[in-house]
């Protein structure tokens, strides 16, 4: 069960990765951006990827009717989602000092794995819709007006995950190295679950 609980305590201090270094990552290629502009998505808020790509972008934006990108002040999820990784990382790695000391049921481990889960996937529901809203309402005074074969307002909204063409434009979209962490840490849980598992049924034998 230590071994387990190691896993644990291990598993869930990486998720304190995402303090540093960045969730989620969208460039945008073009003719006359031939190295790129883009930016980082952290925890607690945006951040070009060079200098002054936020301008560059929002600058292009304006053209279309697109908001301005966002301050760390004017989303509660610049707020909220720190508080509940930091949260979620001190949750776990106390189950698992549990685990290492008085030797706590490995369904501790999983229920935190699938608290984790399920808030992983409500943060990317959350990011999509953020998305959909920032590519979608646009200016109706705008400068250029884009519209489809059939007249519709175009959308300017960045792929959730992988690549999309928006005009003259190639949009990516991919996890970063925070995400990365974040998905080692929780398989990480998993193993020590497994592991807490297989303790109990050999000490049952």
């Amino acid at each position: 069960m230590k071994s387990a609980s190691i896993l644990m305590i291990l598993g869930s201090a990486l998720l304190l990765g995402l303090f540093i270094f960045p969730l989620w990552s969208i460039s945008l290629e073009a003719p006359q951006y031939p190295s790129g502009i883009g930016m980082n998505i952290h925890l607690d808020g945006l951040e070009g990827k060079e200098k002054h790509d936020l301008q560059n972008i929002d600058g292009l934006n304006h053209y279309i009717g697109m908001s301005k990108l966002p301050k760390s002040d004017e989303m509660w999820e610049f707020t909220v989602f720190p508080m509940v990784v930091g949260g979620m990382a001190l949750v776990g790695i106390i189950i698992g000092v549990l685990g290492f000391v008085k030797n706590i049921s490995p369904k501790w481990f999983l229920s935190w794995l699938i608290l984790m889960l399920l808030l992983g996937v409500l943060g990317m529901y959350d990011f999509n819709a953020w998305m959909v809203d920032y590519g979608t309402n646009l200016d109706p005074k705008a400068i250029m007006k884009m519209t489809d074969a059939d007249g519709n307002p175009l959308s300017y909204k960045p792929p959730l995950f992988g690549t999309r063409h928006i005009l003259n434009f190639v949009a990516h979209s991919f996890p970063h190295i925070g995400a990365y962490m974040m998905a080692f840490g929780m398989f990480l849980t998993l193993i020590a679950y497994w592991l807490g598992i297989k303790k109990l049924k050999s000490a049952t034998l």
